[in-house]
């Protein structure tokens, strides 16, 4: 269905080599044969265009290749990663896979005070349940405090469920989003003439936009999607609005955070503010109003870029983005830059940046050797005036609030129990697996750590350099330690972060062919699914290496030996001088080892076409 896909060319964007260009003009070309809606380098990062021109829309289901899918819960709809090979098998079979995820429940309560942001509480969020909690899980924000927050408060809340570990974060659909659609029907009517998608309309007609019209938002609200009465919630937060405070997290961390008030004297290089999460026009507002009639502090770069075309215009007439340049700050194009290691202005060796993004991991925005914290747009734009961290003066909240805060365990999904499971596999498919334990002990061990950012877009990168770089930002000396047939031993939250499939088959390209882990982002067992690389769950084995081998070493060659059968889970562990011992994990069922035996989801749609 050519109406189904939507393409935003924005990650890369400064990038304006022969090849680059080359590149945007064959998916150009390709989506005007397709009749697919197409925004080309410049438009805005996809997340904002897919909001702004209503493809993503309260009460339905949007999915994109990019781990911030999560944002557009904050319209009311269901937004969740898939990956760029999921991506591919929708367009050609119009069809996916989910496993259903526990759902959570988190209650707002009373409201914002002035000057502390959308941004704040998520930082809060990710920093005061920062042990799993809503790994994998889908998010259903609720309570009174939900009513005073803005839509732009709501999207950048629900971008950062990402961060959290969350597949999901849904806020309800309100008269907020009323609020919100109704002036956007407003917009979409001016700015349709600049935009090639949309069909012009002959003198005299009436224009009525194809997805954001009256009709359409009165559907909505007469059909509302609301919890059921009784529904059940694995878990159930709160949070109390009103103790929030502008919060910082870092560095090189998005779930170690603090106030900014506690954070005393450190200095800054850079400062950003950029990124799907905070630089729509609030955003750069709150900023505007920070800098005006100041200058960026001697020796530190401020780099500005607005979320879309739409938003930068929306702040040039108001007079905002002129504040912010005669500051002094450096204009980049609507896009991802250097929030994901592309570009301008990236973070050297030894250099300190705050960032208004939504990720700081070590590598992420330059040099795994700079550090780099997260903020709101606020509290970067009066760090790029001061020249070190610190909150804007507006902003007064006398003695720093504790974030008051709650969590009540109210059930999960269990397994049942029973005979052992089936050692049967398909013709093709391995029964077992037999080799070393290799031990990378770190928890949340994220996507840049695993592949770094800077080589995502290179697509001439093959499996050999692939395998010299993989866990470049996490440990240089993996690539020299790794042997064939090692079955790699990760810690808990493995794989958190961006979507980027080559987390994935750079740990191929080196020989992994198992990876087990105390638990897995869902995103990156997605991906490892689809490319054939073969995952298990193990927090006993996890916490067995960790007691014996301890975890000091970034990367442990553990002399440990394993037989792994692979259909019934079930994992024999020899350690020269001591007994084996058995562990009990999920095996991988036929639909695992189908897309195995055919090399990846790739192989397995090419198979149904082909038999069509």
């Amino acid at each position: 269905n050519p109406r189904q896909p939507v393409f935003a060319l924005d990650h890369d964007v400064q990038n304006r080599t022969e090849k680059n260009l080359a590149k945007y003009a064959t998916i150009e070309a390709f989506a005007g044969d397709n009749k697919v809606d197409f925004y080309p380098a410049g438009r805005g990062i996809g997340h904002q265009v897919m909001v702004e021109e209503g493809y993503a829309f309260p009460g339905t289901l949007t999915v994109a290749s990019d781990s911030h899918s999560n944002m557009y819960g904050g319209i009311g709809a269901l937004g969740t990663p898939i990956v760029r090979t999921d991506a591919a098998a929708i367009w050609a079979t119009g069809q996916t896979w989910w496993q259903v995820p526990p759902v959570v429940k988190v209650e707002l309560k009373n409201k914002l005070a002035p000057g502390v942001t959308g941004k704040d509480v998520i930082i809060t969020l990710c920093s005061v349940f920062n042990k799993d909690e809503v790994l994998n899980t889908a998010i259903e924000f609720t309570g009174e405090g939900v009513k005073s927050l803005g839509i732009e408060d709501r999207l950048a809340i629900a971008n950062m469920t990402t961060e959290w570990g969350a597949l999901a974060g849904v806020f309800p659909i309100d008269e907020v989003t009323r609020e919100y659609y109704q002036k956007r029907v407003n917009v979409l009517e001016r700015t349709r003439f600049t935009n090639k998608n949309i069909k012009a309309v002959p003198a005299g007609q009436e224009f009525i936009h194809p997805r954001v019209n009256k009709q359409r938002i009165l559907d909505v609200f007469q059909n509302q999607v609301a919890p059921d009465e009784g529904a059940f919630y694995s878990k159930h937060l709160t949070l109390d609005l009103s103790t929030v405070s502008p919060y910082i997290s870092g560095p090189n961390s998005v779930k170690v955070a603090q106030s900014v008030e506690g954070l005393k004297d450190v200095k800054i290089n850079k400062a950003y503010l950029v990124s799907c999460v905070n630089s729509r026009a609030s955003d750069l507002r709150q900023a505007a109003a920070v800098v005006r009639g100041k200058k960026i502090a001697e020796g530190v770069q401020f780099y500005v870029a607005a979320a879309s075309s739409e938003v930068q215009t929306e702040v040039e007439e108001t007079g905002d983005w002129q504040a912010l340049m005669e500051a002094g700050a450096t204009p980049l194009p609507a896009g991802c830059g250097p929030c994901v290691g592309l570009g301008t202005g990236l973070l050297e060796d030894g250099e300190i940046g705050i960032s208004a993004t939504n990720r700081n991991f070590k590598g992420r925005m330059g040099s795994p050797k700079a550090l780099a914290y997260l903020a709101s747009p606020a509290v970067v734009a009066a760090s790029a005036i001061s020249g070190k961290i610190e909150s804007p003066a507006s902003i007064e909240l006398g003695s720093v609030p504790v974030p008051v805060t709650s969590i009540t365990t109210l059930g999960s999904a269990s397994r049942s129990g029973g005979d052992e499971a089936s050692e049967e596999t398909i013709p093709n498919f391995p029964p077992q697996l037999i080799g070393e334990l290799l031990f990378c002990p770190a928890d949340n061990l994220n996507t840049d750590g695993i592949y770094p950012g800077k080589y995502t877009y290179q697509d001439d990168i093959g499996p050999e350099t692939m395998r010299k770089v993989v866990m470049e930002n996490y440990d240089t000396n993996f690539a020299g330690m790794v042997r064939p047939n090692d079955i790699l031993i990760g810690g808990f939250n493995f794989g958190t972060g961006s979507s980027r499939e080559q987390a994935a088959t750079a740990l191929l390209s080196a020989g992994i062919k198992l990876l087990i882990a105390g638990s897995f982002s869902e995103t990156f067992k997605r991906n490892s699914i689809n490319n054939g690389l073969l995952l298990m769950e193990s927090p006993e084995l996890v916490r067995d290496l960790a007691g014996e081998r301890g975890t000091t070493k970034l990367t442990d060659r553990t002399g440990w030996k394993a037989t792994v059968s692979l259909a019934s889970g079930k994992v024999t562990v020899s350690r020269e001088g001591q007994g084996d011992k058995v562990y009990r994990m999920g095996g991988l069922g036929k639909s695992i080892q189908e897309l195995w035996v055919a090399g990846g989801l790739e192989g397995w749609v090419k198979e149904r076409i082909s038999q069509k």
